[in-house]
C-alpha cells in the first residue's frame, strides 16, 4: 500500500504492477506522479506540462500559400 504523498490517499498501487517511468495518479486530489522505483515503490510529482516521453512529430504539407 502506497499513500498519496499530497493528501494521504491509499492509492492502491502494487509494486509487482507498476514500471519505473509509469505515472500514477491520485483518484482523490487528482495529482499525478512518476513511479521512480519500485522497490520499494517511490513516487515523485510530475511537474505541470509534463508529458510523458511522447514525441512532438512536425508534419509539412508542402503548400507554400
Amino acid at each position: 500500500m502506497v499513500l498519496c504523498p499530497e493528501c494521504e490517499t491509499n492509492l492502491d498501487v502494487e509494486e509487482e504492477e507498476v514500471d519505473e517511468g509509469e505515472i500514477v495518479s491520485c483518484p482523490e486530489c487528482g495529482t499525478d506522479f512518476e513511479v521512480v522505483t519500485t522497490s520499494p515503490l517511490e513516487l515523485k510529482a510530475v511537474e505541470a506540462g509534463y508529458v510523458e516521453e511522447e514525441e512532438e512529430v512536425e508534419t509539412e504539407d508542402g503548400d507554400d500559400s
